[in-house]
This record gives structure tokens, C-alpha cells and sequence, in this order.
């Protein structure tokens, strides 16, 4: 089965592509972030995304697509950005058919390092571990994809 699995953000949208074996192993066949430029239009930025996303699926033909899902937001100029790039990402799996599992961050954070309240550092060593990666993840937000993909096929293993 493979997940992809994505941090959305207008300015950066982490992304990761997972590999999950029936003996319930994870790999890590592609991570990174699109970066989109902040002069650009709302539009514009959203177009970057959506065009970055669907290259990725045509490379990848994902079987499921984890994506964060926000309940709680301290900062409303955040949020909008935010679900702005989710819709696009949501909008994407629909029109592919592929199906979507919603993770809160809570959830990623509980399934990788077994506690709700973990650091960016601590997520990205876990998954670190997890996929058994040689080199480090540069970006959370790479990282938090691939931990939400991780948790994704978790999600369907329980199923």
C-alpha cells in the first residue's frame, strides 16, 4: 500500500510518500515540501500546490492520502492559509478517487512517539527510526507528513 501523506500550509506543504508492507514495515519512498513564494497571490500559491500534489500522484498512484486535520487553532491568519491548501489537497483526492484518513496532530503524536505533547524534534527522530532512514529530515514539515502518513497506515491496519 502506499500513502502519501501531507502537511498542509500555504507558504509550505509537507509532503511524503509511504510504503507499508503486509508485515505492517514503513518506508520512506519520497519526502520534501513545496515551497511557494510569498508574493504570489492566494490563487497562484494554491496552483503551486495543486499542480506539486498532482505530480505526485500521478508518479506515485497513492492507495490513500493521511492529511493533517487542524481542530484547534490559536492564531485565526493561520487557520485560513491553512485549511486553504487542506481544501486543495481534499479537492485533489476527490477528483482522483483516492480515499482520505484525517490525522490530528495529537493522533500523529500519540501513534509515532506515544505522547501527545512531543516536539518537532521528537517526531522527527521517531519517524527517523521508524522508516529506518540513514540521514536526517531537514523539515518538520516533511517530517509531519511523514509521520501523518505513517499514522494513516496505522489507521487502516486497525480497520
Amino acid at each position: 500500500m502506499l500513502i502519501i501523506g501531507i502537511d498542509p500550509g500555504t507558504a509550505i506543504t509537507g509532503f511524503s510518500v509511504v510504503k507499508k508492507t503486509k508485515d505492517r514495515k514503513f518506508t520512506a519512498v519520497e519526502y520534501g515540501c513545496i515551497l511557494t513564494q510569498p508574493g504570489k497571490s492566494a490563487g497562484e500559491r494554491l496552483k503551486k500546490i495543486a499542480d506539486s500534489l498532482n505530480k505526485l500522484i500521478k508518479k506515485h498512484k497513492p492507495d490513500l492520502m493521511a492529511i493533517e486535520n487542524i481542530y484547534f487553532f490559536k492564531n485565526f491568519k493561520t487557520a485560513m492559509p491553512v485549511s486553504q491548501a487542506r481544501g486543495v489537497a481534499l479537492l485533489i483526492a476527490a477528483q482522483k478517487k483516492i480515499p482520505v484518513c484525517e490525522i490530528t496532530p495529537l493522533q500523529m503524536k500519540m501513534a509515532i512517539v506515544g505522547y501527545g505533547r512531543a516536539d518537532k524534534k521528537q517526531v522527527q527522530k521517531m519517524v527517523e527510526k521508524i522508516l529506518e532512514l540513514e540521514k536526517p529530515i531537514k523539515s518538520d514539515d516533511a517530517a509531519d507528513a511523514l509521520g501523518i502518513a505513517i499514522c494513516g497506515g496505522l489507521k487502516t491496519v486497525l480497520k
